[in-house]
């Protein structure tokens, strides 16, 4: 197979030399030469001989090379062997499957190497025969949990009870649920664990990820912190700046000697611009003051259409003046508890969003439909506007956020908070030409 023209030549030629000789050495028995055919078939002997061990020889080099093959094992060097022309295709072989090797090792070095920097807990098993071996534990997953990293499934059992009695409980399929887990008789953490089951190459593997819903919650709260902050300060700095030097101008003017009328003029102005800044700052702190003081819904029962008619009714006559279509597609009568004024100004929020985000558009149309799902109602608010650029889509919700010179940031954020209040959730969501905000409340 792997021999190759040239092996098959020199294989020929020794084959049709000792049937010459061999050939000679029967004439010569024929003739009487006993003693000249001893000596000819002596020499076809030694050629039997050599033939047997090259081939032998030729045989074993293969065995061997294919044997370290088998085993993963490329630490041999050919370098001394390029003589042997006839090896040159197992050579070949070799060495591609060696640099192929190397590539897959460094892969596996690169994949270890991300999945111990991520801060998750990773837990891959491999299935043998009927049981479960450790293919990988990752760096954060031995660290966090003060478990070596072991090779033996009921090893880590010994370790971490919980965890593995519910995975087996589960018969080892897939499973999205939180847990809680005691670490070395410390306080039990809650983690959220997701698994799910693959097969590749007749190998199964078993992937069990681990969050801390603590690390989870600090994480989002500090990047909610750091977002807040950015726009309180941009916002603050937009009216301190500008009142800081309208100040410093006012010191140098009451300082002269003498005024002009320009110079009144000037104060006049620089007066009135920081009166303005400042009735801004003030309306920046009442929205935060409204955003951080939501009060507690007050629910009662109450009818769906009621809230979205109440809603449209007042928001009338910006849609006459603006030109806007309303389709109002919900044709049915629906009962849940709700606080009835705080979903109002929901509804309100939402359609003057809408309203604004068509300012540009030629043809406008705002569509309210809802839908009842295994005990939620939806209700959604869709526009024919271009909707939010995906840079900023997870900004939108941030407190005092806004794309508009007039807006004040807080509506799309108040409203998710009461949403949120009333056990429910408020998504965006951009499809083709149109853009919605859903409400999701429990009934």
């Amino acid at each position: 197979m792997f021999t190759p023209l040239k092996t098959h030549l020199q294989l020929f030629f020794r084959i049709v030399l000792i049937l010459i000789i061999l050939s000679c050495t029967a004439f010569l028995l024929y003739t009487s030469l006993y003693y000249t055919a001893i000596f000819t078939g002596l020499v076809v002997f030694l050629l039997l001989v050599e033939l047997y061990l090259y081939l032998k020889n030729t045989f074993l080099f293969y065995d061997k090379t294919i044997q370290a093959i088998l085993q993963d094992d490329f630490s041999a060097d050919f370098s001394k062997h390029k003589s042997y022309h006839q090896y040159a295709s197992l050579f070949k072989l070799y060495k591609r499957l060696k640099e192929k090797q190397k590539e897959q090792l460094s892969q596996d070095i690169i994949y270890r190497s991300i999945l111990n920097n991520i801060e998750t807990g990773i837990l891959i098993l491999q299935k043998e025969e009927q049981d479960w071996v450790i293919f990988l534990m990752n760096d954060f997953f031995s660290s966090h949990f003060e478990v070596p990293k072991l090779s033996r499934w009921h090893y880590l059992k010994k370790q971490l009870p919980s965890l593995c009695s519910l995975i087996e409980e589960y018969d080892f399929t897939e499973i999205k649920t939180s847990l809680q887990i005691r670490v070395n008789n410390q306080d039990t953490q809650t983690f959220v664990m997701q698994t799910s089951r693959t097969k590749t190459y007749n190998q199964e593997y078993y992937i069990v990820l681990l969050d801390s819903i603590q690390k989870v919650v600090d994480k989002k709260e500090k990047e909610a912190w750091i977002n807040l902050m950015k726009v309180i300060s941009h916002e603050l700095l937009n009216s301190l700046t500008p009142i800081r030097s309208l100040s410093q101008n006012l010191q140098e003017l009451v300082q002269q000697e003498s005024l002009s009328t320009e110079d009144i003029e000037d104060m006049r102005l620089s007066v009135k611009t920081m009166l303005n800044r400042s009735n801004h700052l003030q309306q920046f702190v009442e929205s935060y003051r409204k955003l951080a003081m939501l009060p507690t819904p007050k629910k009662e029962k109450t009818e769906l259409t009621e809230i979205i008619n109440n809603g449209l009714e007042i928001m009338l006559p910006l849609f006459k003046k603006e030109k806007i279509e309303v389709v109002n597609s919900i044709d049915f009568r629906y009962w849940f508890l709700v606080d009835k004024l705080q979903i109002e100004q929901v509804i309100i929020n939402l359609l003057t969003n809408s309203m604004y985000a068509l300012t540009n558009e030629t043809q406008k149309q705002i569509t309210i439909s809802a839908n009842v799902q295994e005990k939620r109602l939806f209700i959604t608010i869709t526009d024919n506007g271009n909707g939010i650029d995906s840079e900023i889509e997870n900004k939108i919700f941030l407190p005092f956020f806004t794309t508009r010179k007039e807006g004040a940031g807080i509506g799309l954020t108040l409203s998710k908070n009461i949403i949120e209040a009333h056990g429910g959730y408020l998504v965006y969501q951009k499809n083709e030409n149109k853009t919605s905000f859903t409400i999701c409340l429990i009934s």
